[in-house]
Formats: C-alpha cells, structure tokens, sequence
C-alpha cells in the first residue's frame, strides 16, 4: 500500500490520519500493548498525520502516543489539542484563557517528549474568551518554535474568520462523516476560501457506519457513544440503522466494506479533507487504510451521500449538557 499525500492548509500529510483517543478513553476497554502497535503500523504504512488531545485520559493517550513515536518523531506530523477540562473522568468545561493556553502547550511538550508541536488545535471554542486573545497567545508559542501550525476544532464560521485574521489558521477538525454534515452549511466555505485544510473526526460515526453496531447493548455501559450521545440511544439507533444496512449493500455491490466506502465517499470531498479515523487494532487500521486507494464514480458518491439525508438521522450528535462544548 502506498498512502497518497494531500495539503491540509501548508502542511503536506497522509490523505488518512490516525486519530488516538479510543486508545486510552472514552469508548470502553482498550489495549495499550496493540494500541502501540497500531501506531507503529500506521506509520510503516505511510500514516504521518497523528491527532490525540490533552483530554483523552487526562494526558494518558498524549502519554502513549509520545512512547509510540520515540525514535521516529521525523516520520509524524504531530497534532494535540488544548482546552477541553477535564476531572474525574468527566468534561467539566473549555477554557481559552491565555495563561492556559501556554501551561497547556508545555504539560503537553512534556507528556508526548518533544521539542515541538506540529499542529495545536484549540478542542473547543471558550465563549468566555475572545478567540482573538487565544490565537494571540498561540500566536506566541508559534514564535517561540514550540507550535508549528494552529488549528481549530468545532469553530464557527464567524469564529474562524476572526481567528484566521490573528494568525494562519492551518486546519478546522470538525465531526464530519455520511450521518454528520453540518460542516457542509458555512464552516466548509469559509476554509476554503482562507485556504484552511479541513481534518474530519469520526469519519466513520464513531463506528456506526461500520454496520458493528446494532443496539446500544453492544456498547460498554460507560461509553461516551452510550450515555452522551442521543443517536445511539436505543430507539434512535435502531431507527438509524437503515442508514447503515443502506451503505452496507451498497458497498458490497463495490466489493469493498462499509468503513472503506464512507472514508473514500469523504476523502472524495475534496484534496483539501483528510479525515482521521480511528482504528484501534492493526486489522481494522488496515482496512480503513485501503480506503485512500479506492476511486469512486460520481454515481457512487451520490449514491452514498443518498443513504443518510440530513432528515433521515435521528438524535442529536451531543447530549444537552454536552451541546455548550459547541460552537454556534
């Protein structure tokens, strides 16, 4: 397999990602020894785009992604976030505050064990802080050489507008996949015409496009998927689910999986999207890998993008209490 470049903004990285999270939270049991792994093999297979946040385990998962690229941090474009708060397990706010944004940056530079950052991305928008203050403050660590780019996630047009015109944005990671399109309305727009590269998490629905799930039993019972998230709750899921069992026949006319035909549907979007998905074990890294090789027909990218309306999706992406993380 030869993993294809694209441009998100100024950086040249793999057209596929590897998002870390599910390596060390949220999404139930994880094996640290094949997350490890599967690090190493993204990276074997051509994988340089590695995205992981100072939330995910509280520090844990920058912890181990620092341990899985030691003696290779020339092969990794190295992407973290900041501003999610976390305690006991739970998010409990955002914060922008300058300060913040500097201790953030140097706990992260000591948890991964590098000199630099390739990519800082605020998590979330702080509503309490004006975004200028906080792209000001990254602004600063840019010209101290400890952030390369900047990058925002789950920001407002309005908002990126404005901290685009503090300092360069690079890159918007935004949810973005065939049950989740907001991004479609006006942030997509807007970075095209700045010339900001787009990363999509949770390209494949964190996992409900993959046909694995069919009921909310099959979730651990502390998954955030399970007890954050209104689409996975039992009646909507089930309900959802002929959004799934329409991408599965439709991929297996194409004789590829449904994971493959979602990533390649999305990377069709354009040269400026590399979506970062998440495999957590070496076989199914691989097959989501294999979907950067694949060439849809415009008849199929209609097609799949016809299996999931914006009307068809039942529930909301975040719980009520979750929804203020969000940028309106």
């Amino acid at each position: 397999m030869t993993m294809p470049l694209r441009r998100a903004g100024p950086l040249e990285v793999s057209a596929l990602g590897l998002g870390c999270m599910a390596m060390s939270d949220y999404y139930g049991a994880h094996d640290e020894s094949e997350s490890l792994a599967t690090v190493h093999r993204a990276l074997d297979l051509g994988v340089t785009l590695l995205d992981t946040a100072d939330a995910y385990g509280s520090g844990a998962n920058e912890e181990l992604v620092g341990r899985a690229i030691k003696g290779r941090r020339d092969q990794v474009v190295l992407a973290t976030k900041f501003g999610v708060v976390r305690q006991g397990g739970r998010t409990t706010g955002v914060c922008g505050r300058p300060d913040y944004v500097r201790s953030a940056c140097e706990a992260s530079l000591r948890r991964l064990g590098v000199e630099h950052i390739d990519l800082y991305q605020q998590h979330r928008v702080d509503p309490a802080v004006p975004i200028e203050d906080t792209v000001g403050a990254l602004a600063d660590l840019v010209a101290e050489g400890k952030v390369r780019h900047i990058g925002l996630s789950e920001a407002s047009a309005e908002t990126i507008r404005r901290a685009h015109s503090v300092h360069p944005i690079t890159t918007l990671q935004n949810e973005w996949s065939l049950w989740s399109r907001d991004i479609e309305d006006d942030q997509l727009g807007v970075c095209r015409e700045l010339g900001i590269g787009i990363t999509p998490y949770s390209p494949l629905g964190r996992g409900f496009l993959t046909g694995k799930y069919r009921s909310a039993g099959d979730f651990d019972g502390d998954d955030f998927r399970r007890v954050a998230q209104p689409r996975f709750a039992e009646e909507n899921l089930r309900r959802n689910l002929a959004i799934v069992d329409a991408l599965t026949e439709q991929a297996t006319r194409l004789g590829i999986t449904p994971a493959q035909l979602a990533l390649a549907w999305l990377l069709a979007q354009g040269e400026d999207v590399v979506p970062i998905q998440g495999a957590t074990t070496r076989p199914h890294l691989e097959e989501n890998l294999t979907a950067a090789t694949i060439t849809l027909t415009p008849a199929d990218i209609t097609a799949a993008a016809g299996t999931a309306p914006a009307d068809a999706i039942h529930g909301a992406r975040y719980a009520p209490d979750r929804m203020e993380l969000l940028d309106d």
